[in-house]
């Protein structure tokens, strides 16, 4: 009796294994539920909900404080009433063509004062006599505000687009100057050293050793200068502009019309985070083997 109950065992446990029986197909679903289940325990784990709620927490108090009428809707227009002026200027005032006019001044003038702070970062960082000759003017020119250019620069170059670009690229040089400047004397001197036992060409030198140490530093620059681009370019489109989110946030000063003031505030605010969230993705992949303190 005891073999026969072992075989009718083995023979069930045989065929809760087999390929045809319920428990094997029904085993996917289980797994992929399983995971599922997983992942959204990870998300409700993590913290990026958290951030949401001091924010949330805000807009909600500020909306009953309007509603209620303890605040003046003048003085703060209620984020409904925000909100109704953001979808008025999206479908009839033109909102879409002024954001890619500021995007594209913005981006303009971003590239042309990243390109030279990287140029002329290297060249100090690299030679110690291309330093004494142009770092300290370019540190006393940084010290300088964008406000206090400014009627400088439209003075020499007018009301047109060559002007807030110019405003857009003198904010934006800066940081990547300072930055890559930086980044390059921080390199352990040791490499330099290899490099020459190498045999390496200055280009060699550059792009393999040099350039690759002081990536952390020319990043983070990169990134600096794309936020103060973007509040360089606040500055140019108040003065004498004719399109873009600053021009409508100017002209609803003078038509006293404040929720479209808070609509072009909140849109720099929400680009401009957007922005600065790709610079730290793409500062994430490119120094992923950076072994680094998450916190």
């Amino acid at each position: 009796m005891a073999d026969g109950a072992d075989i009718i065992i083995k023979a069930a446990k045989g065929a809760e294994k087999g390929p045809g029986s319920a428990g094997s197909a029904a085993a996917p679903g289980r797994a992929q539920a399983k995971a599922a289940w997983t992942a959204l325990r990870g998300a409700l784990r993590s913290d990026w909900w958290v951030g949401a709620l001091l924010p949330a927490a805000a807009i909600a108090v500020w909306q009953l404080a309007g509603s209620t009428g303890l605040v003046s809707p003048e003085f703060l227009p209620t984020p409904l009433a925000i909100l109704a002026a953001f979808t008025e200027l999206a479908v009839h005032g033109g909102l879409s063509h002024h954001l890619g006019v500021s995007i594209g001044r913005a981006g303009l003038g971003f590239l042309i004062g990243a390109m030279l702070g990287l140029l002329l970062g290297t060249l100090t960082g690299l030679f110690r006599r291309a330093e004494y000759m142009l770092d300290p003017g370019v540190q006393v020119l940084r010290l300088v505000p964008h406000l206090a250019i400014a009627p400088l620069i439209i003075l020499w170059f007018g009301f047109g687009e060559v002007s807030k670009i110019v405003i857009i690229m003198s904010g934006s040089f800066f940081p990547l100057y300072v930055n890559t400047f930086m980044g390059i004397r921080g390199v352990d001197n040791k490499l330099f050293e290899v490099a020459r036992v190498l045999g390496f060409s200055p280009w060699q030198r550059l792009r393999r050793l040099v350039l690759p140490a002081a990536l952390p530093g020319i990043l983070l620059g990169l990134r600096l200068s794309m936020a103060v681009a973007w509040i360089g370019l606040v500055v140019a489109e108040l003065i004498g502009s004719q399109s873009g989110v600053g021009f409508l946030i100017n002209e609803a000063k003078q038509n006293s019309n404040t929720p479209v003031i808070f609509v072009g505030i909140v849109i720099f605010a929400v680009v401009g985070k957007l922005i600065d969230s790709l610079f730290r993705l793409i500062e994430r992949k490119a120094l992923h083997w950076r072994d680094s303190y998450q916190g």
